[in-house]
């Protein structure tokens, strides 16, 4: 795992080891075993070390090549790595160690860029080129690992987490507007900014080159989702038995370590199923889950996230070595400081219960598996395709799921909440961010099952890609790997060919739907088009009982819209109302405690906007001087 960070100076100066150390030293919780500096000139590379694979010294980072050409900083996982070696071994490469990270120099010195497509894992490394003077950044296909960086005309700084960057002394904490604006309209960032300005995130799939000579920096793309081209397998039966293979192949190939394995088990299919499998070859496995305490809560958050019965059940059934927490009210507001300060760039969703979960699995394991990717890869939020099924163009298409993912605040309140603001963001068109998304991917769509897949594309170049960085950054916050077998080459390279009909199973049903028919029945059918994931459920069955891979898909998150309106609201109030509250230098004070009453009122259901002011006055709080 580990994380990684470094310099390359424009100005003739030598890297300084001092100032390595200090961003290395910022991410130290992303490695507490062992620490690392390399400096070659005006290169210096740092790392942090979590010892999961060969834990002894001949792992030690930064590493490099016996002619010392190659020098790596590597972060994450390679699960094909003996196979790799071994094919490496034959072209005449020699080893040192049983790490992964040699596997990754010497496919690196064999094979050079070429490499990418052959690594299975989760990645983000820095290699120096000592003879070329080139520094290659590299992130994992589907952007597990994140990958930061800034460039001056004196330096350039990357590191796993913006606080490395920000622990140089050239590299000052300031708010991108436009990218504010951006979060607020979709909870997200879609594209290679921060909220940071001037830092940006390397691209998931992406490899980028920075030449300390001439200072010209280039990214590329290795790799993209492709969700077009569907295989043409015989029946149905045939498509199911290859997925359990390759399920099968993925968890077990994602169980490779030197240390001790768990896993997180809600009550659902994807982390049961994985956890089934998990259990097979390490008896008691340790397995983790939260729940919410629910007795504040009303309405339909009433029994919707503790699945704390369903995930006991199944410990019970794969016989785990289970621990379980309850989550308050209280531990929200107790724990935003550290998560603001861990996270650093607010994204998807709630996200304190997963700092809680991966705190309390950290007390056991060093790494946990989770289910994360099943729901993006086999349409399992039926809800939100079915909006924007039926088009009458790519445009059209466009604009009905462009307005379905503004998450925060509605096009028309855009200008009054930044009217502080607005003369320098009112250029900017939220539309044409999220259009942009598409803009490697064919927008020539002849069905509604090219419609679907253009969805499926969107969610895993945005959504998952968010929620993959929240699972990073807040497990390593405690020293934790999670690991993602949903997101396998091989699997994921099959599931993106399963037809669409194999997965949802109601849309001959919605194109028959007028969505301009007044009255409530096209909203009623988007409710109750539970169907979703159909034969990832029907795999599945071999491993969870029938009733748990039948049952509705329900999200990770606490009854916080109740909370707002009670136990939480004087947190709410004493943080957002206050006459010294930093969000009102940028947003409209009036018109944001108009939205946010509007909730406690129980007028409107602004929990999602409620946490993100909450998330960004805690920002400006922890990172603006």
């Amino acid at each position: 795992m580990c994380g990684i960070t470094g310099i390359v100076r424009f100005d003739n100066e030598e890297a300084s080891r001092d100032v390595v150390r200090s961003m290395a030293t910022a991410i130290a919780h992303r490695g507490p075993d062992d620490a690392g500096e390399f400096i070659d000139g005006p290169l210096g590379l740092g790392h942090r070390r979590l010892s999961v694979i060969d834990l002894s010294s001949a792992g030690h980072q930064p590493m490099a090549t016996e002619d010392g050409r190659f020098v790596i900083s590597f972060g994450g996982e390679i699960y094909n790595f003996r196979e790799l070696r071994d094919e490496l071994q034959t072209a005449g490469q020699r080893f040192r160690s049983a790490t992964d990270t040699e596997v990754i120099l010497k496919a690196f010195a064999q094979w050079g860029p070429a490499c990418l497509p052959k690594l299975n894992g989760m990645f983000s490394f820095a290699i120096w080129d000592r003879d070329s003077r080139e520094l290659f950044l590299a992130r994992d296909r589907y952007g597990i690992k994140p990958l930061y960086y800034s460039s001056t005309p004196a330096q350039f700084l990357f590191g796993s987490e913006i606080k490395a960057l920000l622990a140089n002394p050239g590299q000052a904490a300031e708010l991108d507007q436009a990218r504010l604006l951006e979060y607020f309209t979709f909870q997200n960032f879609f594209d290679d900014g921060t909220l940071f300005k001037g830092v940006k995130s390397l691209p998931p799939g992406s490899l980028m080159t920075v030449n300390a000579d001439s200072r010209v920096q280039r990214i590329t793309s290795y790799w993209d989702f492709d969700f077009s081209h569907p295989l043409q397998l015989a029946d149905e039966r045939e498509y199911l038995e290859e997925l359990d293979r390759l399920f099968r192949a993925a968890v077990t190939r994602q169980l490779v370590s030197d240390v001790e394995i768990g896993a997180y088990l809600s009550g659902g299919t994807d982390s049961g199923s994985i956890t089934a499998i998990a259990s097979g070859f390490h008896p008691f496995l340790k397995s983790f889950t939260a729940g919410f305490e629910e007795l504040s809560a009303s309405g339909m958050e009433l029994g919707f996230a503790d699945e704390r019965a369903e995930a006991e059940y199944m410990s019970y059934l794969f016989k785990t070595e289970h621990y379980e927490m309850i989550l308050k009210a209280g531990d929200m507001e107790r724990v935003m400081p550290k998560l603001v300060w861990h996270l650093e760039e607010p994204r998807v969703g709630q996200s304190y219960p997963n700092f809680y979960t991966a705190q309390l699995a950290s007390k056991f394991v060093k790494v946990v598996l989770s289910g994360t990717g099943g729901d993006e890869l086999f349409a399992g939020y039926p809800w939100r395709y079915y909006r924007a099924v039926v088009n009458d163009s790519f445009e059209n298409y466009i604009d009905k799921y462009y307005l379905f993912w503004q998450r925060l605040i509605p096009n028309r309140l855009i200008k009054e909440v930044f009217k502080p603001i607005w003369d320098s963001v009112g250029e900017i068109q939220t539309r044409d961010i999220f259009r942009s998304v598409f803009r490697s991917h064919a927008s020539t769509l002849t069905s509604p099952e090219d419609y679907v897949n253009h969805s499926l594309y969107f969610e895993a170049k945005t959504f998952l890609h968010g929620l993959l960085i929240v699972e990073d950054k807040l497990s390593m916050a405690h020293g934790l790997e999670t690991r993602v077998p949903f997101l396998d080459n091989e699997l994921v390279d099959f599931a993106m060919r399963i037809p669409i009909g194999l997965k949802l199973g109601n849309l001959a049903e919605v194109i028959r739907l007028d969505e301009n028919e007044p009255g409530p029945k096209t909203e009623k059918f988007f409710e109750k088009a539970h169907d979703g994931k159909l034969i990832l459920r029907r795999c599945m069955e071999r491993y969870v009982p029938a009733d748990v891979a039948k049952r509705v898909k329900r999200g990770f998150s606490g009854p916080d819209a109740s909370w707002f309106r009670g136990q939480s609201i004087d947190y709410v109030r004493n943080t957002l109302y206050a006459s010294d509250a930093r969000i009102y230098q940028y947003l409209d004070r009036q018109t944001v405690v108009g939205l946010i009453n509007e909730h406690l009122e129980g007028k409107i259901n602004r929990r999602l906007l409620i946490w993100s002011l909450l998330n960004f006055e805690l920002w400006c709080r922890v990172f603006l001087t």
